[in-house]
C-alpha cells in the first residue's frame, strides 16, 4: 500500500491503482480509502464513491469515518 501511494506521486494514479487492485486486502478499510482517492483523481467518481462506502463500512474509528465521509461528500459537490 505504501508503495502504491509513492507510485501515485511519481507515476500517477492509474499506475498506483493497478498496484492497489492487485492486493488481496478487500477487508482492510485503508485499501478502499486509497482506491477511492485514486479513482477520484482519475475522475471516476461513481467508482470512487463506492470505494468510500466500502471503506466506511469497514471502520468504526470516528476520526477515520469523518475523514472518509468528507471525501464522499466532496464527490457529490463536484
Amino acid at each position: 500500500m505504501n508503495r502504491a501511494v509513492a507510485v501515485a506521486e511519481v507515476e500517477g494514479p492509474a499506475a498506483a491503482l493497478t498496484l492497489v487492485d492487485s492486493l488481496p486486502l478487500d477487508r482492510y478499510h485503508v485499501f478502499h480509502a486509497i482506491r477511492a482517492d485514486l479513482l477520484r483523481r482519475l475522475g471516476r467518481d461513481a467508482e470512487a464513491s463506492q470505494a468510500y462506502e466500502k471503506a466506511l463500512a469497514r471502520t468504526d474509528n470516528t476520526a477515520e469515518r469523518h475523514f472518509l465521509q468528507r471525501g464522499l461528500e466532496a464527490l457529490s459537490r463536484e
